[in-house]
């Protein structure tokens, strides 16, 4: 079964529906590559869910540990290469609130950052640089 079905809106712009929810996602081209920038383009999700698939593994070793994490924020920088046309790196940038973290706290939660399911089924080529700041 299908996991999201895209139709293509005309312009350069898709509406994007995740099947289990009805949830909708719109994209567009970037305007460097002839699009409107109204919305997300596709590679600037493929940046979002790397940041979020680490926030959410994260999360789950912080909560089975009993660390609160809450309030956690993230910046991602999508960096793009030409020739061909593809993402080059992608900066992925932690804030945790101020709560007084253990230095083992902090061990356990960043252990996983590059072990979820994103980071590892992204091509070796595009760098991921993970920072954070306690």
């Amino acid at each position: 079964m299908a996991t999201i079905k895209t139709i293509y809106l005309g312009d350069l712009r898709t509406e994007n529906e995740h099947l289990q929810s009805g949830n909708k996602v719109i994209t567009d081209a970037p305007t460097d590559n002839r699009g409107k920038g109204e919305y997300f383009s596709p590679t600037d999700l493929l940046a979002t869910a790397l940041g979020s698939c680490i926030m959410t593994i994260m999360g789950i070793k912080a909560r089975d540990n009993g660390i609160d994490i809450a309030g956690t924020e993230v910046e991602v920088t999508k960096i793009m290469a030409s020739d061909p046309r593809r993402v080059a790196e992608v900066v992925v940038e932690f804030h945790f609130p101020k709560k007084n973290y253990s230095e083992d706290e902090k061990r356990l939660v960043e252990s996983v950052a590059g072990i979820s399911p994103v980071p590892l089924s992204l091509h070796p080529d595009l760098i991921q640089t993970i920072k954070f700041n306690w």
